[in-house]
């Protein structure tokens, strides 16, 4: 997020407020702003990390043309502000219907981006002709410096220069282009040069996915808290100064650790809630956006396997509303252990989806956090 300290706007310095939480964060319980549709599982690719466990061809029972429709106009019955559909996979270039379900988003209104493979399907006519379609951006992997690192990642050779390809047809074509790179141990150490990397490409974000153990990338490893929230401290001063918007998916307490940092650097409340980090402030799995698996099944996240509903019996808009499992994870109240006792926990929350894969409690405390808060000291204490 390249963005302006406030201190220095006018000439004049503004102190922060010493309040223990920020403003009030949204809490989404009428609409989310992204509607992530897994609309196939196929895909050419075979990444160790996969959360979809993406095979070849398309899995019998995926929603068919009709079906999608129908699930667009679903997204539409949310209303204004009308939420954001992110098409991912698998590759949803494998998908032969693509187009068509871009052009009924875009007849609704809706705002479409992409997630494809890079893959042969992935060449500069088809980019341009998705800008001709509507799509307005774009995101691509980039999971290391090198086509060494990012290839073994991959699990195919050349996907890091047919990547940077692509990268640069997204762009050439007038679209938004944003990275996404796995931070796991496999990765971490090459963060730097990923972030020098990205910073020559034209992006407009770069979103840092901190491994959740599901799919495929149960087999690699994540980071230990001491070492993610180094990584985070990094994320934010970065954030300060790179060309583009920094994301952390899955680290909510990224926003925990912005609110700390620019408060000591005088930031005002205000302020940091108009960052792009505070921006996403109170977003969180099931909590801002939902996700539609490629036979209709509605999860809280990709990341957070438990089913709340299926488009086929009901309305995305009725389930996204009125799911308890939806309402809960709403409800920063109602989250336990650490998380519950934290004063930030409507702005970050913890990730439900790694607390869900650690403990089997999707309102635990996310393990990933090593921030004790007062509360929470203080009932240590008493017990």
């Amino acid at each position: 997020m390249a963005t302006v300290d406030p201190a220095a706007r006018g000439g004049v310095a503004r102190r922060a407020r010493r309040a223990p939480a920020l403003l009030p964060a949204p809490r989404f319980e009428e609409r989310p702003i992204l509607v992530y549709w897994e609309v196939t599982r196929a895909c050419a690719l075979a990444c160790r990390h996969c959360r979809a466990e993406a095979i070849p061809k398309p899995t019998p029972g995926e929603l068919d043309t009709v079906e999608g429709r129908r699930l667009l106009e679903m997204i539409a019955g949310f209303g204004r502000p009308l939420p954001r559909v992110v098409l991912t996979g698998g590759d949803p270039l494998e998908r032969a219907d693509l187009f068509e379900l871009i052009a009924t988003a875009r007849e609704l209104g809706l705002a479409v981006s992409l997630t494809p493979s890079v893959t042969p399907n992935l060449r500069a006519p088809v980019v341009s002709r998705l800008a001709a379609a509507g799509i307005d951006s774009i995101a691509l992997s980039l999971d290391g410096s090198t086509a060494a690192r990012h290839d073994a990642i991959r699990g195919i050779p050349g996907t890091f220069a047919a990547t940077l390809e692509a990268a640069r047809s997204v762009r050439s074509a007038g679209l938004g282009l944003q990275i996404n790179t796995l931070v796991a141990e496999e990765t971490v150490d090459d963060l730097p040069a990923i972030a020098r990397l990205v910073a020559g490409l034209d992006i407009i974000r770069w979103s840092l996915f901190f491994l959740v153990p599901v799919g495929r990338g149960r087999l690699l490893q994540g980071l230990d808290s001491a070492r993610a929230e180094r990584v985070l401290r990094w994320l934010v001063d970065l954030s300060r100064t790179a060309p583009f918007a920094v994301k952390a998916t899955e680290a909510m307490h990224v926003r925990r650790i912005a609110v700390q940092r620019l408060r000591r650097a005088g930031w005002t409340d205000e302020a940091i809630a108009r960052t792009d980090l505070g921006r996403g402030f109170g977003i969180n799995d099931g909590r801002g956006i939902v996700f539609v698996s490629a036979e209709g099944r509605v999860y809280p996240s990709g990341f957070l396997p438990l089913p709340v509903g299926d488009v086929r019996a009901r309305d995305l808009v009725a389930i996204y509303r009125e799911a308890e499992l939806l309402r809960r994870l709403r409800n920063p109240d109602a989250l336990t252990g650490k998380c519950g006792a934290c004063e930030f926990r409507a702005v970050c929350g913890g990730s439900r989806a790694r607390a869900y894969a650690a403990t089997g409690d999707a309102l635990a405390a996310d393990p990933l956090c090593p921030y004790e808060p007062p509360a929470w000291r203080r009932r240590r204490r008493a017990a």
